[in-house]
């Protein structure tokens, strides 16, 4: 398998003449493959917590269905980090598309198992639903690098982070579709199962050979000299000693393991991951439970809340840049002020489903900046060689503990045994502790590159 997914070999240069309208033909398709192939992943994620009204009415416990939940945001968290390092030595051509087409696969195969469902079976589903979809950013990732220079590749990766987005806030949208599709063949039985699971997984499987059609793994593999050499673009203060390579023990004991600031950055993104999965995973049982919204209308939150994040994290990444002049912290407390506020109105407001929606949406709005942001936090806050480990550092955080424990666990035990109000609490909570971490990074202006 690995010599199948070996990347491929450089191959003889084409003309001089044809150099630049090949890099712009080929450059252009290779970032719509990894935009669709990346969104297309989000079809096949987060599907468990649109059934779990379903599964609910099935007799499983909110609790229960917690549990079974937080093993896609574990595996998630350990596959991005353990097949990144596969995906290095891979053809990003082949990698993306075999996981997405495995995440399909695992899809189908848990809504087909609906009725053997108790929770060890659905923690193995889920589990293998997120180790199948941690495979799809490393491959973007190899592809910015190869086929995006130094000076163009923030705003690329900015557009391209739009991915999950878009594919999250198309999965509800994909299953109202197939629910509707599902009670014209008259499917009335199984038609959530259709919906949920198999026809956004049919439509991942598409967009999985197209993605296959349409990327690159590298330039020097079409005959194309290095990025940096065609754009003439290198790093900064380029030199040799640039590219050697950290020893482990520098880069746990020098950069990361005694850098304060960073530990206090991955902790805050513990808490908003709880607010962002709290939410999200949370909401279709709750508008169903709680508020008695239809199918198609909890899908149509579920979209609103995705696509809100897009122009919302744009709006952030300028406030950072523009307003703050590059204070991650300042503005990650900014935004996570206003989401405490938008969910205070989403659990109190007794104004019906139009503030509900505006609420939710609200949300999404300003949460997927924080997100984002602290991401680039902790690449300021480490030498290039080290900036993998700091990035993984924060995202395991947030996964693992962030997710898996504070938003599908504790929040699954919260809601079972104490209520919806004591759920609110605790998101509202987690938002005032990131909020106070991040105040502790303020003063922190410096890199660790600095500091050395």
């Amino acid at each position: 398998m690995l010599n199948l997914l070996r990347p491929p070999a450089p191959q003889a240069a084409i003309a001089p003449e044809k150099t630049a309208a090949t890099y712009r033909r080929l450059r252009w398709q290779v970032f719509i493959g990894i935009f669709a192939g990346y969104a297309a992943y989000y079809l096949v994620r987060k599907n468990f917590s649109l059934a779990m009204p379903y599964l609910l009415e099935m007799g499983f416990s909110k609790a229960d269905l917690g549990l079974a939940f937080s093993f896609n945001a574990t595996a998630y968290g350990l596959s991005k980090f353990l097949m990144g390092g596969i995906s290095d030595r891979s053809n990003a051509r082949l990698f993306l598309p075999l996981g997405l087409l495995l995440s399909a696969a695992a899809t189908i195969v848990a809504g087909t198992a609906i009725g053997q469902y108790n929770i060890t079976v659905m923690a193995v589903f889920q589990f293998l639903i997120g180790w199948f979809g941690g495979m799809g950013w490393p491959p973007c990732g190899r592809v910015m690098t190869h086929w995006f220079s130094v000076k163009e590749r923030g705003t690329k990766m900015a557009v391209w982070n739009l991915a999950h987005n878009v594919g999250g806030g198309l999965l509800g949208q994909v299953i109202k579709w197939g629910l509707l599709f599902a009670a014209s063949l008259g499917v009335s039985s199984m038609a959530w199962q259709f919906g949920i699971f198999y026809f956004p997984a049919a439509i991942a499987i598409v967009i999985a050979l197209i993605a296959l059609l349409l990327i690159r793994d590298n330039p020097q593999s079409k005959g194309l000299p290095g990025i940096e050499d065609y754009k003439q673009d290198y790093p900064p203060n380029y030199s040799t000693d640039s590219e050697r390579v950290l020893t482990t023990k520098e880069i746990f004991f020098k950069y990361v393991l005694t850098n304060r600031t960073l530990w206090l950055v991955a902790v805050a993104n513990a808490f908003v991951y709880c607010v962002r999965y709290g939410v999200q995973d949370w909401t279709p049982t709750y508008f169903a439970e709680v508020k008695h919204y239809s199918p198609e209308t909890i899908a149509n939150a579920y979209s609103y809340y995705e696509w809100a994040a897009i122009p919302g994290t744009l709006l952030c990444g300028y406030v950072s840049d523009k307003l703050f002049k590059g204070r991650r912290a300042a503005t990650t407390i900014l935004f996570m002020v206003l989401v405490a506020a938008a969910i205070v109105v989403y659990w109190l407001s007794p104004f019906g489903r139009a503030v509900d929606m505006v609420a939710f949406a609200a949300i999404g709005f300003f949460i997927y900046g924080p997100v984002m942001l602290i991401g680039v936090h902790a690449l300021d806050l480490s030498p290039k060689n080290a900036a993998g480990t700091s990035a993984g550092l924060t995202g395991f955080f947030g996964y693992f503990i962030g997710t898996s424990l504070l938003a599908n666990i504790v929040m699954g035990q919260v809601i079972e045994h104490c209520g919806w109000a004591y759920s609110f609490q605790l998101l509202i909570g987690c938002c005032a502790i990131a909020i106070v971490l991040m105040l502790f990074t303020t003063n922190r202006k410096r890199t660790m590159n600095d500091e050395r």
